[in-house]
């Protein structure tokens, strides 16, 4: 099932019932996604409307709580190797994690910021729990997951280095971010092995191609790692959307990777580019966002038809 946030009828939308092919929709009885959740129940009306993602919300403009994590860790080694820092080995048995903003975007919203920001775009995937346990296992997390979607984790990059540096984690350099127009449960992904989705996660920065990595692969930690490890210490209330982090993949040969124009898979954020380019030539080369730049992240099934409709964002800076 595919469902979606009409940008109306509240604060938090009204949820409607998407159909695979991502042409019409029905209303459901409950009216937000977080209602839906709460009672662990979905009822879609009869009645079908033609489904335009341009009047969409995220699936859920309000969440209880967003954890982010980083689940390809060969983009955190890209970004350690780049500054010469060597990867703590504990980076491969335990996750990394923060808490986000819980509010997010639209699939069509604008980008803002300032230039000296170092504003970027994080192709990700993540998910939507029910109410999950303290302590559950990985093995048993992975069977809270609700729905999947798809995720830009906006990040301001020259504002990380002097917030890290305080040893507490992200606020000011992590806004807020955008979600696809559709989430999709996971029975209805021919990709989902239970804990991960398989897939090719498509980036193109100004009608370019940007980022063709496969979500599937190179994933450390899948989402059974990561709601266990959120849920360590604490329950996780329904509506809780965990993020993998940027998708990453290793080069076949062991080097840093290509970009797409290279015969490569490119990037899933401008950040591991400048960090290869780095590693190659000691000197980043490609900018990060600017005014009137377009960034569109989506899926496809294996007949070409998106899955979660796209993420297609421009932007605008403040001088």
């Amino acid at each position: 099932m595919k469902v979606a946030t009409l940008d109306h009828g509240g604060r938090d939308g009204r949820l409607v019932v998407v159909s695979d092919d991502l042409q019409s929709y029905r209303f459901c009885t409950d009216a937000t996604l977080q209602e839906a959740l709460d009672m662990g129940r979905l009822v879609p009306e009869f009645q079908d409307h033609s489904f335009d993602v341009a009047y969409c919300a995220a699936p859920l403009p309000r969440a209880f709580q967003f954890l982010d994590g980083s689940a390809y860790v060969n983009h955190v080694d890209l970004v350690r190797r780049a500054r010469g820092a060597e990867m703590p080995a504990r980076f491969w048995s335990d996750p990394l994690m923060y808490q986000g903003l819980s509010v997010f975007a639209g699939s069509g919203d604008e980008i803002r910021g300032r230039a000296e920001w170092g504003v970027d775009f994080e192709a990700e995937i993540a998910v939507i729990t029910s109410a999950v346990h303290q302590g559950v296992s990985a093995e048993e997390a992975s069977g809270f997951v609700e729905y999947v979607m798809v995720l830009n984790d906006i990040s301001l990059r020259n504002l990380i280095p002097d917030e890290l540096s305080k040893g507490f984690g992200f606020v000011q350099s992590k806004p807020i971010s955008a979600c696809s127009p559709v989430a999709v449960t996971p029975d209805a992904l021919p990709g989902w092995d239970g804990r991960k989705l398989h897939g090719i996660l498509k980036v193109d920065l100004n009608g370019a191609p940007f980022g063709r990595a496969d979500a599937g692969e190179d994933m450390t930690f899948d989402f059974g790692d990561l709601i266990a490890h959120a849920a360590k210490t604490r329950a996780l209330p329904a509506g809780t959307v965990i993020g993998s982090g940027t998708v990453s993949n290793r080069d076949p040969d062991g080097g840093p990777g290509n970009p797409v124009a290279q015969g490569g898979r490119g990037y899933s954020c401008i950040a591991e580019q400048r960090m290869v380019e780095t590693i190659l030539s000691g000197a980043a080369e490609t900018p990060f966002l600017k005014t009137r730049d377009r960034v569109r992240i989506w899926m496809e099934d294996e007949t070409g038809q998106s899955i979660f409709g796209a993420i297609d964002q421009t932007v605008r800076l403040d001088p």
